[in-house]
Protein backbone atom coordinates (compact mmCIF):
# COMPACT_ATOMS: atom_id res chain seq x y z
CA UNK A 1 0.00 0.00 0.00
CA UNK A 2 1.01 3.29 -1.06
CA UNK A 3 -0.41 6.69 0.77
CA UNK A 4 0.41 10.13 -0.52
CA UNK A 5 0.23 12.41 2.68
CA UNK A 6 -1.87 15.40 1.98
CA UNK A 7 -1.21 18.19 4.69
CA UNK A 8 -3.34 21.48 4.55
CA UNK A 9 -3.20 24.66 4.70
CA UNK A 10 -3.59 25.37 8.34
CA UNK A 11 -1.75 22.71 9.25
CA UNK A 12 1.63 23.52 6.87
CA UNK A 13 1.02 27.20 8.40
CA UNK A 14 0.45 27.15 11.80
CA UNK A 15 0.33 23.43 13.11
CA UNK A 16 2.90 21.63 10.98
CA UNK A 17 3.64 19.53 14.14
CA UNK A 18 0.31 18.07 13.73
CA UNK A 19 1.67 17.04 9.83
CA UNK A 20 4.80 15.43 11.58
CA UNK A 21 3.14 13.09 14.46
CA UNK A 22 0.74 12.20 10.95
CA UNK A 23 3.65 11.26 9.03
CA UNK A 24 5.26 9.30 12.01
CA UNK A 25 2.37 7.04 12.91
CA UNK A 26 2.21 6.31 9.73
CA UNK A 27 6.03 5.11 9.46
CA UNK A 28 5.03 3.53 12.73
CA UNK A 29 2.14 1.49 11.65
CA UNK A 30 4.10 0.38 8.64
CA UNK A 31 2.64 2.00 5.73
CA UNK A 32 4.23 3.44 3.23
CA UNK A 33 4.19 7.28 2.96
CA UNK A 34 5.20 9.89 0.50
CA UNK A 35 4.99 13.47 0.78
CA UNK A 36 4.57 15.56 -2.70
CA UNK A 37 6.96 18.72 -1.77
CA UNK A 38 4.62 20.73 -4.90
CA UNK A 39 1.26 19.96 -3.28
CA UNK A 40 -1.22 23.00 -2.87
CA UNK A 41 -4.35 24.13 -1.17
CA UNK A 42 -7.08 21.55 -1.97
CA UNK A 43 -9.98 24.54 -2.90
CA UNK A 44 -11.71 24.63 0.25
CA UNK A 45 -11.08 28.59 1.38
CA UNK A 46 -12.62 29.39 -2.30
CA UNK A 47 -15.75 27.39 -1.59
CA UNK A 48 -16.28 28.65 1.83
CA UNK A 49 -15.66 32.56 0.36
CA UNK A 50 -18.66 31.59 -2.58
CA UNK A 51 -15.47 31.03 -5.18
CA UNK A 52 -15.86 27.48 -5.86
CA UNK A 53 -15.81 27.08 -9.54
CA UNK A 54 -12.54 28.76 -9.56
CA UNK A 55 -11.10 26.15 -7.82
CA UNK A 56 -10.99 23.99 -10.98
CA UNK A 57 -6.45 24.21 -11.46
CA UNK A 58 -6.14 23.51 -7.92
CA UNK A 59 -8.97 20.15 -7.82
CA UNK A 60 -6.69 19.65 -11.67
CA UNK A 61 -3.65 19.39 -9.24
CA UNK A 62 -4.69 17.60 -6.58
CA UNK A 63 -5.57 15.01 -8.74
CA UNK A 64 -2.32 15.12 -10.97
CA UNK A 65 -0.69 15.03 -7.51
CA UNK A 66 -2.20 12.41 -5.38
CA UNK A 67 -4.00 10.05 -8.41
CA UNK A 68 -1.39 7.28 -8.12
CA UNK A 69 -1.38 6.45 -4.51
CA UNK A 70 -3.45 3.90 -3.19
CA UNK A 71 -4.62 5.96 -0.36
CA UNK A 72 -4.64 9.91 0.31
CA UNK A 73 -4.37 10.70 3.95
CA UNK A 74 -4.53 14.07 5.47
CA UNK A 75 -5.28 15.33 9.05
CA UNK A 76 -8.03 17.04 8.52
CA UNK A 77 -11.30 16.14 8.90
CA UNK A 78 -13.00 19.11 6.79
CA UNK A 79 -10.33 19.02 3.59
CA UNK A 80 -10.55 15.57 3.25
CA UNK A 81 -14.74 16.03 2.97
CA UNK A 82 -14.31 18.65 0.65
CA UNK A 83 -11.82 16.97 -1.63
CA UNK A 84 -14.03 13.50 -1.59
CA UNK A 85 -17.37 15.35 -2.19
CA UNK A 86 -16.85 18.64 -4.15
CA UNK A 87 -13.80 18.27 -6.07
CA UNK A 88 -16.02 16.15 -9.13
CA UNK A 89 -18.55 18.66 -8.90
CA UNK A 90 -16.02 21.36 -9.56
CA UNK A 91 -14.73 19.94 -11.96
CA UNK A 92 -17.98 18.08 -13.44
CA UNK A 93 -15.60 14.65 -13.92
CA UNK A 94 -14.36 11.82 -11.99
CA UNK A 95 -11.41 12.67 -9.63
CA UNK A 96 -9.49 9.16 -8.97
CA UNK A 97 -7.47 11.12 -6.14
CA UNK A 98 -10.21 12.56 -4.13
CA UNK A 99 -12.13 8.98 -4.15
CA UNK A 100 -9.07 8.02 -2.68
CA UNK A 101 -8.98 10.73 -0.09
CA UNK A 102 -9.90 10.08 3.65
CA UNK A 103 -9.09 11.34 7.17
CA UNK A 104 -6.73 10.46 9.23
CA UNK A 105 -9.00 9.18 11.76
CA UNK A 106 -10.88 7.05 8.77
CA UNK A 107 -8.06 5.54 7.48
CA UNK A 108 -6.55 4.22 11.16
CA UNK A 109 -10.08 3.04 11.98
CA UNK A 110 -11.93 2.09 8.60
CA UNK A 111 -8.73 1.07 6.54
CA UNK A 112 -6.05 -0.11 8.62
CA UNK A 113 -8.58 -1.27 11.18
CA UNK A 114 -5.80 -0.28 14.04
CA UNK A 115 -6.60 -2.38 17.25
CA UNK A 116 -3.69 -0.52 19.23
CA UNK A 117 -1.17 1.91 19.60
CA UNK A 118 1.69 2.78 21.40
CA UNK A 119 0.88 6.22 22.68
CA UNK A 120 0.67 7.22 26.33
CA UNK A 121 -1.55 10.20 27.44
CA UNK A 122 -2.34 10.66 30.89
CA UNK A 123 -4.56 13.49 30.69
CA UNK A 124 -8.49 14.21 30.58
CA UNK A 125 -9.74 15.33 27.02
CA UNK A 126 -12.81 15.78 25.59
CA UNK A 127 -13.74 15.13 22.05
CA UNK A 128 -14.76 18.11 19.70
CA UNK A 129 -16.58 16.68 16.69
CA UNK A 130 -16.30 18.80 14.09
CA UNK A 131 -19.10 19.40 11.49
CA UNK A 132 -17.90 17.56 8.42
CA UNK A 133 -16.45 14.81 10.33
CA UNK A 134 -19.64 13.91 11.63
CA UNK A 135 -21.97 14.40 8.74
CA UNK A 136 -19.92 14.08 5.18
CA UNK A 137 -17.46 11.63 6.67
CA UNK A 138 -19.12 9.86 9.43
CA UNK A 139 -16.56 9.58 11.82
CA UNK A 140 -19.02 9.91 14.75
CA UNK A 141 -22.82 9.51 14.63
CA UNK A 142 -25.16 12.36 14.03
CA UNK A 143 -27.42 13.51 16.97
CA UNK A 144 -30.07 14.45 14.52
CA UNK A 145 -30.48 10.75 12.77
CA UNK A 146 -32.05 8.08 14.92
CA UNK A 147 -28.89 5.47 14.64
CA UNK A 148 -26.70 3.90 17.28
CA UNK A 149 -24.25 5.56 18.84
CA UNK A 150 -20.78 5.42 17.56
CA UNK A 151 -17.68 7.63 17.39
CA UNK A 152 -14.63 6.60 15.86
CA UNK A 153 -12.47 9.15 17.03
CA UNK A 154 -13.27 7.85 20.65
CA UNK A 155 -12.35 4.37 19.56
CA UNK A 156 -8.92 5.30 18.44
CA UNK A 157 -8.62 8.00 21.91
CA UNK A 158 -9.70 4.37 24.00
CA UNK A 159 -6.41 2.07 23.02
CA UNK A 160 -4.07 5.23 24.32
CA UNK A 161 -2.43 4.23 27.74
CA UNK A 162 -3.69 6.45 30.66
CA UNK A 163 -6.02 8.93 28.93
CA UNK A 164 -9.45 9.71 30.21
CA UNK A 165 -11.69 10.18 27.49
CA UNK A 166 -15.15 12.34 27.55
CA UNK A 167 -17.41 14.37 25.62
CA UNK A 168 -19.51 17.37 26.37
CA UNK A 169 -23.80 18.11 26.44
CA UNK A 170 -24.49 18.53 22.90
CA UNK A 171 -21.32 16.60 21.77
CA UNK A 172 -21.92 17.58 17.54
CA UNK A 173 -22.82 20.91 18.20
CA UNK A 174 -20.91 23.33 15.85
CA UNK A 175 -18.18 26.02 17.53
CA UNK A 176 -18.68 28.43 15.40
CA UNK A 177 -15.95 28.85 12.77
CA UNK A 178 -17.29 26.98 9.52
CA UNK A 179 -14.33 29.17 7.41
CA UNK A 180 -15.61 32.26 6.04
CA UNK A 181 -18.45 32.00 8.34
CA UNK A 182 -16.23 33.11 11.29
CA UNK A 183 -14.85 36.23 9.50
CA UNK A 184 -18.30 37.81 8.25
CA UNK A 185 -20.33 36.77 11.55
CA UNK A 186 -17.55 37.22 14.16
CA UNK A 187 -20.25 38.06 17.13
CA UNK A 188 -22.09 34.85 16.03
CA UNK A 189 -19.48 32.80 15.54
CA UNK A 190 -17.55 34.19 19.39
CA UNK A 191 -20.99 33.30 20.84
CA UNK A 192 -21.30 30.30 19.58
CA UNK A 193 -17.26 29.21 20.22
CA UNK A 194 -17.72 30.13 23.85
CA UNK A 195 -21.22 27.96 24.20
CA UNK A 196 -18.65 24.89 23.22
CA UNK A 197 -16.09 25.85 24.78
CA UNK A 198 -18.05 25.92 28.48
CA UNK A 199 -19.56 22.36 27.52
CA UNK A 200 -16.07 20.74 27.18
CA UNK A 201 -15.21 22.76 30.32
CA UNK A 202 -18.02 21.46 31.63
CA UNK A 203 -16.42 18.27 31.80
CA UNK A 204 -13.19 18.86 33.71
CA UNK A 205 -10.88 17.94 30.51
CA UNK A 206 -7.40 19.52 30.69
CA UNK A 207 -7.75 19.34 26.68
CA UNK A 208 -9.86 19.40 23.79
CA UNK A 209 -9.46 17.46 21.07
CA UNK A 210 -10.44 16.65 17.59
CA UNK A 211 -9.87 16.08 13.95
CA UNK A 212 -9.85 19.34 12.99
CA UNK A 213 -7.15 22.11 13.51
CA UNK A 214 -9.01 24.85 12.08
CA UNK A 215 -12.00 24.34 14.77
CA UNK A 216 -9.18 23.77 17.65
CA UNK A 217 -7.71 27.11 16.53
CA UNK A 218 -10.87 28.83 16.57
CA UNK A 219 -11.94 27.60 19.97
CA UNK A 220 -8.28 28.43 21.28
CA UNK A 221 -8.11 31.97 20.22
CA UNK A 222 -11.43 32.35 21.69
CA UNK A 223 -10.20 30.74 25.46
CA UNK A 224 -6.81 32.68 24.77
CA UNK A 225 -8.19 35.66 24.85
CA UNK A 226 -11.08 34.97 27.80
CA UNK A 227 -8.27 33.39 29.91
CA UNK A 228 -9.57 29.97 30.16
CA UNK A 229 -7.16 27.13 31.51
CA UNK A 230 -7.77 24.50 28.74
CA UNK A 231 -5.59 23.17 26.55
CA UNK A 232 -5.87 22.44 22.83
CA UNK A 233 -4.78 19.08 20.87
CA UNK A 234 -4.87 17.59 17.43
CA UNK A 235 -6.42 13.87 17.82
CA UNK A 236 -3.17 12.76 15.56
CA UNK A 237 -1.23 14.21 18.13
CA UNK A 238 -2.46 12.14 20.78
CA UNK A 239 -2.59 8.87 18.98
CA UNK A 240 1.35 9.51 18.18
CA UNK A 241 2.28 10.53 21.61
CA UNK A 242 6.12 9.33 22.82
CA UNK A 243 6.60 8.26 18.75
Amino acid sequence: MKVGLFIPCYVDALYPEVGVSTYKLLRHLGVDVDYPEKQTCCGQPMGNAGFQNKAGKLVDKYDELFSKYDYVVAPSASCAAYVRFFHPQIVNHECEAAKKTTDIVEFLHDVLKVKSLPAKFPHKVSIHNSCHGVRELGLSSPSERNVPRFNKVRNLLEMVEGITVVEPERPDECCGFGGMFSVEEPDVSTRMGMDKLQRHMATGAEFITGPDSSCLMHMQGIANKQQMPIKFIHVVQILAAGL
